[in-house]
């Protein structure tokens, strides 16, 4: 397909694609039901990189004009009325009612939707990823929640069926409430709420403290479904950058004084994508702008359980001296993500709007699977889990920054986390993870772009590589194809360190 691009438009280039393909349908030239060519072809036509594509298809489909079919490709939608098993009924313009119209000029292309797109084209089985924000789901302890299950239903019968307490399962909050005191975090099972999952703990803060307009303080880089969630209220982000000890704290103050943000959101512990850990001294600089500054902070400790090494850290709450922080964790990341439990740490009136917005957002939280959860707690598994975990993957871990020191050119930079998930490694020279991406595809390797995860510039030399996901000779293979990526981005001459 021949696209006609300015290069030296001001206008990007993934939107002149979208722009002639939309008046490509528009005017007939291409029907409903055509098959748009891949993103790795058309990225390769027309010399642009694949993400550039997959970004122009992903505005398509919002505004209504293509569909995906899952495993063949994106095609042309049908634009007479009445749904189809296999796309949307209309097509952007005149035929939508006027508030659907309405809403197109408030569409915006999320940066998780456009990741999932992304992985979504690797069709080749035996492609090694480093992609993914969990852990190894074949370690997920499926058994043994299934017996916890089981031997809850026995015990509660229909009890555990209806929608329980609003806040959540009071044996539940008690035993997270015991768990975080042990951890130097004061809680009372009247501070804990429980929510679904840490997504929608982080959407409640949003939703009480936050209109359109207002300003958000964030890590740069940060958490891609963070970024998208503020972006849907339609509040600015300002980003913060973030060293090997994590967020620059003395850049905060400036923040907090000139922008007046409405809220701080940070990761201190094992910073997704960095892993980095905000030092001691940092903990209480920021605590104390906060509170000069009046600012609500919320901490996400979303693996702060896995630490492989180094001393812990306190808590930003457990620095809290009352009502300045509130607390979100999980235990999706650690057991298994479909359970969707996740739990906020609030105190005083911030915990009764909190508990209204979720009341009237899914009214609570499943019954069954919390009640299941805190047996599965309460005998001890979590913790002996947890063990099994740091063990596992510190191990892996290793194994990815042994295979990085043996194979990746000199120039590239990365710490060795403490503890987490991730490696977040800076390419040598100029290169880009957005133009290697292709590149590492075609080797048989995947990894995040480090691009999503900045809510400002979106071409950056950064990449996020799980090594929690693989097995030691998987982590070794992919790193020896990731190079060989790398290498072939350079040129073939590796650059001086």
């Amino acid at each position: 397909m021949r696209i006609p691009l300015d290069r030296s438009s001001q206008t990007p280039v993934y939107r002149q694609i979208q722009a002639f393909l939309a008046q490509q349908i528009e005017n007939g030239v291409l029907p409903a039901g055509t098959r748009l060519p891949s993103s790795r072809t058309l990225a390769s036509g027309l010399g642009v990189n694949r993400i550039t594509v997959t970004s122009a298809y992903a505005e398509l489909e919002a505004l209504g004009l293509i569909y995906a079919r899952q495993g063949s490709g994106y095609y042309v939608a049908p634009r007479s009325a009445g749904l189809t098993a296999e796309g949307p009924a209309h097509s952007a313009g005149g035929d939508w009612p006027l508030w659907q119209q309405e809403l197109l000029s408030r569409t915006w292309v999320p940066a998780q939707r456009e990741l999932d797109e992304l992985f979504d084209t690797i069709a080749d089985q035996s492609v090694i990823t480093f992609g993914g924000g969990l852990g190894d789901k074949r370690f997920f302890p499926a058994e043994d929640f299934r017996k916890a299950l089981h031997a809850v239903l026995r015990r509660d019968g229909v009890e555990a069926l209806g929608y329980g307490e609003r806040a959540g399962y009071l044996p539940l909050r008690t035993t997270i409430a015991r768990i975080l005191a042990s951890q130097g975090v004061p809680a009372t099972p009247e501070h804990v709420l429980i929510t679904s999952g840490s997504q929608q703990a982080l959407a409640l803060v949003a939703q009480l403290f936050l209109r359109p307009g207002d300003v958000v303080l964030v890590e740069s880089p940060t958490y891609p479904a963070a970024i998208d969630l503020f972006r849907s209220l339609d509040v600015r982000l300002l980003g913060v950058p973030v060293d090997e000890q994590g967020m620059q704290v003395e850049l905060v103050e400036d923040a907090l004084r000139t922008a007046r943000p409405r809220l701080v959101y940070t990761i201190p512990t094992f910073h997704n994508p960095t892993g980095t850990c905000l030092s001691g001294q940092r903990r209480r600089q920021l605590i104390a702008l906060v509170d000069r500054y009046n600012t609500p902070l919320l901490e996400d400790d979303f693996v702060g359980d896995l630490r492989y090494e180094g001393r812990d850290q306190p808590a930003l709450k457990a620095l809290d001296p009352g009502g300045r922080v509130v607390y979100m964790g999980t235990f999706s990341k650690m057991l298994i993500p479909g359970l969707r439990v996740g739990f906020l740490v609030a105190e005083g009136p911030l915990y009764a709007g909190l508990l209204a917005y979720k009341r009237v957002t899914d009214l609570a939280t499943s019954s069954l699977i919390q009640r299941a959860l805190e047996s599965y707690i309460t005998v001890g598994r979590y913790q002996s889990h947890l063990r099994r975990a740091v063990a596992l993957y510190r191990q892996r871990r290793d194994a990815m920054q042994r295979a990085l020191q043996n194979h990746f050119p000199p120039g590239a930079q990365w710490t060795v986390p403490q503890g987490g998930l991730f490696f977040w490694v800076r390419l040598p020279g100029e290169l880009s993870a957005n133009d290697l991406f292709p590149v590492a595809i075609d080797e048989g390797v995947a990894f995040t772009p480090g691009s999503y995860f900045f809510p400002g510039a979106r071409v950056q030399p950064y990449m996020r590589l799980n090594f929690a996901m693989l097995a030691p000779e998987l982590i070794e293979e992919g790193i020896r194809r990731l190079s060989r990526a790398v290498d072939r981005c350079l040129g073939g001459v590796r650059m001086p360190g």
